[in-house]
């Protein structure tokens, strides 16, 4: 069983800036997929973005499109999720996500592994 922590949440004012970062408890968490997708309250979880095993492949929600960047580190076994111009419409609990394929990457249910999600909140 693969476990997936989240941080770098927090409380920041419209167009600053904050990295979230997603550790995983084991090696094979180097192989996966790995996504990013946030939630509101009442609200659905939507996608944020992803990026393939390799690290050659991103792909970005609309929304966020530009002003953020997904990395990833399969020495450490991390993925990074860089947020920048942040708009308090990107308040939301934020989770990190592993496993499926490329395919469906933008969709929650090809997601085998979550984290327990961190807090951003941007105030006007």
């Amino acid at each position: 069983q693969v476990q997936m922590v989240e941080s770098g949440g927090g409380l920041v004012q419209a167009g600053g800036s904050l990295r979230l970062s997603c550790a995983a408890s084991r090696r094979a968490f180097s192989t996966l997929q790995k996504g990013w997708f946030r939630q509101t309250p009442g609200k659905e979880r939507e996608f944020v973005a992803a990026i393939n095993w390799s690290g050659l492949n991103t792909t970005y929600a609309d929304s966020v499109k530009g002003r953020f960047t997904i990395q990833r580190d399969n020495r450490k076994n991390t993925v990074d999720l860089h947020m920048n111009n942040l708009k308090p419409e990107d308040t939301a609990v934020y989770y990190c996500a592993a496993g499926g394929s490329w395919s469906s990457a933008t969709i929650e249910q090809n997601y085998a592994y979550w984290g327990q999600g961190t807090q951003v909140t941007v105030s006007a």
